[in-house]
């Protein structure tokens, strides 16, 4: 079986988000396991053009480029194309073999009101670029090309609803898991309270509102993880709360190159998220992989109400307490590492797709 991954984001140079580390990871895994797979994603700065990482074939087209891509995918004759979001990237490899398997997953399917809160943060960064991924991904041609996938796919419970509804879909799409590396045993939580942040600096983000908890709670340990997209910012905050006594900032750690980041996240008690919109932060699971509680504004799945504490109001000061008080946080913890054990673990994750594949592939036998 031959497998090619569509990506708007891939974990490597400069992009380092959740979407990217979780297809980086499956990625990885597949590779490990003997199947012939190869990324297809934008080129970012420095990176070369074609590249092995941990694996896995990584080939990086320039961004926007369509007739390139389109190239790619005709060369590479995979039997199965799966797009990792919705995006002209799938109407493209659909074109170019037609033939083929396409397999689309929905990762984080915004609607109006998201893409209003995403383009106010991009104008408030000066991250003007990034507002062309709004017609790259919302146009008629995408949503045929998700109406017309061989298999249609969700990482989460709650935007299968919303998937549906944006693409015009006969039913939800199926709950397919991002796969989590779970520690079969974590390290000792740390002796006094640890609440961590995991994350870019971006202003949807607010990581100054973590930030100041740190502030009014002085005998409270604070880890933020993570940098900004722009110095300037990121010099600003750092000079604003980096010395306080209480508040560790690493910056950015490579998770797939230095042990440092789980060596930071497992101690820790309360995973952190003050972001107005998220789809189901990655950082969740890998928090509640390590028996983290999640105290969070946003509450995709019913993940902070259940494992933690939802801030619904930025009432973030009152979530801390309350889950300090009586240790709280420590069933919480346990009880998210057992939900993302049974729900996301690597394993079982990786066999998932490959179900995935392997059904769909037999179907065109049948059919043909």
């Amino acid at each position: 079986m031959k497998l090619c991954f569509l990506v708007s984001e891939y974990f490597r140079c400069g992009k380092y988000g959740g979407y990217g580390t979780s297809t980086r990871l499956l990625a990885t895994e597949l590779a490990s396991r003997g199947f012939d797979l190869t990324v297809l994603t934008p080129r970012r700065g420095a990176q070369p053009a074609d590249e092995s990482v941990d694996g896995v074939r990584v080939i990086a087209y320039p961004a926007h480029n369509l007739r390139i891509l389109y190239r790619h995918c005709r060369a590479l004759a995979a039997d199965v194309y799966h797009s990792h979001e919705p995006s002209l990237a799938a109407v493209v490899a659909r074109r170019a073999m037609p033939a083929a398997k396409h397999i689309i997953t929905c990762r984080d399917t915004r609607l109006t009101r998201d893409w209003l809160i995403e383009m106010g943060a991009w104008i408030r960064d000066g991250n003007y670029r990034t507002l062309l991924s709004f017609p790259y991904e919302n146009n008629p041609w995408v949503t045929q090309a998700v109406r017309a996938a061989d298999g249609v796919y969700c990482p989460n419970f709650f935007s299968r609803a919303l998937a549906q509804k944006k693409y015009h879909l006969d039913k939800k799409p199926d709950f397919l898991p991002s796969p989590i590396r779970v520690p079969p045993h974590y390290a000792d939580k740390a002796a006094n309270p640890t609440f961590c942040y995991l994350g870019r600096w971006d202003s949807r983000k607010r990581p100054e509102l973590f930030l100041e908890l740190a502030v009014e709670f002085p005998n409270v340990d604070f880890i933020a993880i993570g940098k900004a997209r722009t110095d300037s910012y990121d010099r600003k905050l750092r000079q604003r709360y980096g010395n306080l006594p209480n508040i560790e900032l690493p910056g950015f750690i490579d998770q797939f190159a230095s042990p440092r980041f789980f060596e930071l996240l497992a101690p820790s008690w309360v995973l952190v998220n003050t972001a107005l919109r998220e789809g189901l932060p990655r950082s969740f699971m890998e928090a509640a992989a390590c028996g983290c509680a999640i105290l969070s504004r946003v509450d995709p799945d019913n993940f902070a109400s259940r494992f933690g504490f939802r801030a619904q109001h930025d009432n973030f000061a009152e979530g801390l307490q309350w889950l300090l008080a009586n240790d709280r946080w420590r069933a919480l913890g346990q009880a998210a590492r057992a939900y993302v054990s049974d729900t996301y673990e690597v394993g079982a994750a990786v066999a998932a797709h490959v179900d995935v594949y392997t059904a769909a592939l037999r179907a065109g036998e049948v059919s043909s």
